[in-house]
């Protein structure tokens, strides 16, 4: 593997465990508490937890940490397919180890931060509000990336939204955004029940932001910070 790839693949496998520690080990630790920090905890943390990663490892691999969020910047024409395997593999390596961190150090409390929709609501609408919630964050990305002068608050953008997507939006279809923050825990717990969900709308969401920026901008290769 060429250095340049390798220094991707680790910072996309630290910075994937960086966000599912943050994600997960949030709602596990306020699980481990009775549910006595709550909501808007969690959104903090989240919010903590990837402005960091995205500030530390954004100018090694643009701090994807998110299959979605790949195959948003390969639509987009910021990466080449031939990487995506690096990207891919790191973010599960990284996500599992996460997971198993958030188990074995944090301890094992609601189901490890597993992401589940409210279905009280109809499919259409968790659904939908799960693509919404994607589109919000790869939208995001793109446009602190792509107008000059916010690169700097790429990190602070990113986290916010997330935050906000989980604390508005998690209620309803569980705003994960993310197919391995899902799958990692969904594996390790074995309830995989609602993988359906966040492994087809998050890259539906993502998909529809590539795919409008890559005809509306000249996209250009740059790093996030």
């Amino acid at each position: 593997m060429h250095n340049s790839n390798l220094v991707i693949f680790f910072a996309e496998l630290v910075g994937t465990f960086g966000l599912l520690v943050a994600a997960t080990g949030s709602i596990v630790y306020d699980a481990s508490l009775g549910m006595t920090l709550g909501p808007i905890f969690v959104a903090a943390i989240h919010f903590v937890g990837l402005t960091i990663v995205v500030y530390a490892f954004g100018k090694y691999s643009m701090a994807h940490f998110n299959p979605a969020v790949t195959i948003g910047f390969l639509l987009a024409g910021y990466i080449k397919p031939k990487v995506l395997p690096i990207y891919f593999s790191a973010q599960a390596i990284g996500a599992f180890l996460g997971t198993f961190f958030v188990k074995y150090v944090i301890g094992d409390f609601a189901n490890l931060g597993l992401n589940f929709p409210n279905y009280s609501y109809p499919i259409s609408i968790f659904y939908g509000i799960e693509i919404l919630a994607t589109v919000f964050l790869v939208g995001v990305i793109f446009i602190v990336v792509h107008v000059k002068g916010l690169n700097k608050f790429v990190g602070l953008a990113v986290g916010a939204i997330i935050a906000l997507d989980v604390y508005f939006l998690g209620p309803i279809s569980g705003a994960s955004m993310n197919p391995i923050r899902s799958l990692s825990p969904a594996i390790v717990t074995g309830i995989p029940d609602d993988l359906w969900l966040y492994l087809s709308a998050p890259f539906i969401g993502a998909t529809i932001v590539g795919i409008i920026y890559h005809k509306k901008y000249s996209i250009s290769k740059k790093s996030l910070v």
